[in-house]
């Protein structure tokens, strides 16, 4: 099949010009150009077409069969590259500026520094504040633009989505359990090693909710810091309780008692209702709502 060489899509903005106008001094006008250079695009598409589009007449121009037949696919045209260009002038306003993330020490930690990698691949003008705390930065004032959390908030003038859910496995480094052995049943857990929180009792409700009744004095290691807690684990200090997807993608770690359900965390996006609209703000909040429950 035959096609047309090096075809120069900028003559059909002047091929419509003139059509509409129904004359090269109208079309001038209505493009801010010169006739001559309009007389020449037209000339150009012409002999690219190998065809005659206008008819000059005492009054102006008149199009021919062969114009009124291309003038529909004409006008798509330059609807689609309308459309292109008011995308890529979206995408060059939201590719500048600097965007303030709060997020868990572990989801800071773990979950996303993969996810900003490719953001910053696909958007290197964008600058990430990435704030590790366990504590709820408050985005009514202004301490972070956008925040993952585990509870759902209840201030107004937040805008939340819920992403899904972060469930909680037994592991244990596969070097501990080489040593200690492979707890088959709950009831094992007792006779091991166990890392656990120093303040925070929710492994202890976990476990009690399991039917697994287990004090603080099982576990041998507590801490409350979650880096602190994630490395005892990879060291082989014990079995602990951590994320499933930190699980899945460590290696070494070796999941335990799948019958051993603890409480699923809510993970919500959270963003300041004022600031969705910063084309910036907008870019980093939805690849994160498209991004994070894949790595959930």
């Amino acid at each position: 099949m035959s096609t047309l060489p090096r075809f120069d899509w900028s003559l059909i903005p002047s091929f419509l010009a003139v059509l509409d106008a129904g004359s090269l001094m109208g079309a001038a006008r209505a493009l801010d150009a010169q006739q001559p250079t309009l007389s020449r695009h037209i000339a150009q598409l012409e002999a690219q077409l190998g065809v005659a589009l206008f008819e000059r007449t005492g009054r102006g121009v008149q199009p021919t069969a062969a114009a009124l037949a291309l003038a529909e696919a004409a006008r798509q045209m330059a609807a689609g590259a309308e459309q292109l260009g008011q995308q890529l002038l979206r995408r060059s306003q939201s590719s500048q500026g600097k965007v303030r993330l709060s997020a868990s020490q572990v989801a800071a930690s773990h979950l996303l520094p993969p996810l900003l990698a490719e953001l910053q691949g696909e958007e290197p003008g964008i600058q990430i504040e990435l704030v590790a705390t366990n504590a709820v930065s408050n985005l009514l004032r202004r301490e972070a633009d956008i925040a993952l959390r585990m509870l759902r908030p209840q201030q107004a003038g937040l805008v939340a989505r819920k992403l899904g859910e972060l469930s909680i496995q037994a592991c244990a480094h596969r070097d501990y359990l080489a040593r200690a052995g492979t707890p088959r049943r709950m009831e094992e857990l007792a006779g091991h090693r166990l890392i656990g929180y120093d303040q925070n009792e929710a492994i202890l409700k976990g476990a009690a909710a399991a039917g697994l009744p287990l004090t603080r004095e099982h576990f041998g290691l507590r801490t409350d810091d979650q880096v602190a807690y994630t490395q005892l684990v990879q060291a082989g200090a014990g079995i602990g309780f951590l994320a499933s997807f930190l699980v899945r993608d460590t290696p070494g770690l070796v999941p335990l008692l799948p019958e051993l359900v603890t409480p699923k965390l809510p993970v919500w996006l959270v963003v300041h209702r004022e600031i969705r609209g910063s084309p910036v703000v907008r870019r980093v909040f939805d690849f994160l709502a498209e991004r994070v429950p894949e790595r959930l």
